[in-house]
């Protein structure tokens, strides 16, 4: 017997009542308890500070403490596979970097917490900025040009430090040797601090990092930057080039980002988002990163995701070519 459309739409709209009421359930119970936003970087960082600023903001508006919590290690790893154990109800959040939500997919695929798109979704991409590259005082190159030629005059004997084997500062130091068709030496250390104290005191000749560490140092005279690696000059280096100006194709952007498990409710996912956007527009939370040279985004999920899985294969095709093994 035919079904008329009036009691079809009937039976389909009692089908899908019951999932849409878990929905509401689900969206108006949350969050039931504190949620931990987890690091994977000790306290003290610039994602450790903009989480610290952001958490409060975002607590008053949910309801519930929001707790910034630092695991860690291995760069970026060991929270990563903490976060990929936890439940999928959007009370844990994994705020990454380019190195544990780009880089470690890759240097450690195959292993638990690793695989992106089947263990994590994407939740917003949160800020962005820029590395420079800086020499010691006695380096015989004003320009990065002059670095170029300086490696290529010594091939092996000039080296750069990085605060760790895959992180972002080291591949930065591996894409200029790609691009330029150079053989720097690459020197890890186990964290910034020992590779700026190894580059004032000459045992490296030059590093990658973020302003915020570098900064004082040049400052102070005991660094001197040569390079942004940005696609625009830095605000608050405008008299210092983009390495872009010498290799063209020469990029890094490092990039803060929020990932919950997968299968949080999209509703859950939506409304998390959302906070992050409305944290990050508050005027001090803007003036505090702008002084650490952040750039704010606070993204749609979707714009993440995309973004997200654009850097995995970019830098999955820098450590396969020049051919970075994990630790």
């Amino acid at each position: 017997m035919a079904i008329s459309t009036t009691r079809r739409a009937f039976l389909l709209g009692a089908a899908t009542a019951p999932v849409l009421a878990i929905r509401t359930m689900a969206q108006a119970g949350f969050p039931s308890r504190p949620i931990r936003i987890v690091i994977g970087f000790p306290a003290g960082g610039g994602i450790d500070i903009l989480a610290r600023l952001m958490a409060p903001k975002m607590s008053e508006r949910l309801g519930q403490p929001v707790i910034v919590e630092n695991r860690p290690g291995a760069n970026g790893l060991i929270a990563t596979q903490g976060v990929a154990q936890a439940e999928a109800d959007g009370h844990t959040i994994l705020f990454g970097t380019t190195g544990n939500l780009a880089v470690n997919p890759v240097l450690y695929a195959g292993r638990p917490g690793m695989d992106m798109q089947r263990e994590f979704m994407p939740l917003s991409h949160v800020a962005s900025l820029d590395f420079v590259l800086v020499v010691n005082p006695s380096v015989q190159a004003k320009t990065l040009k002059e670095l170029i030629d300086l490696v290529k005059a010594k091939p092996g004997g000039v080296f750069f430090g990085s605060s760790g084997n895959g992180g972002l500062p080291h591949l930065s130091g591996e894409l200029m040797n790609l691009q330029a068709g150079v053989r720097a030496a690459h020197v890890p250390y186990r964290g910034s601090a020992p590779a700026f104290t190894d580059l004032i005191s000459g045992q490296v000749q030059f590093v990658f990092d973020a302003l915020a560490i570098a900064q004082p140092h040049i400052e102070a005279g005991r660094v001197r930057a040569l390079a942004t690696t940005g696609p625009k000059r830095m605000a608050t280096l405008p008299n210092v080039p983009t390495a872009k100006e010498t290799l063209p194709n020469f990029e890094v952007v490092n990039w803060y980002g929020m990932v919950v498990r997968a299968g949080t409710p999209g509703e859950i996912v939506s409304r998390l988002q959302q906070e992050v956007a409305n944290a990050l527009r508050q005027p001090d939370v803007a003036a505090r990163a702008a002084s650490l040279g952040l750039d704010l985004v606070g993204s749609t999920a979707d714009q993440f995701g995309k973004f997200q899985r654009e850097e995995i294969a970019k830098w999955g095709d820098v450590i396969r070519t020049a051919n970075i093994k994990s630790d």
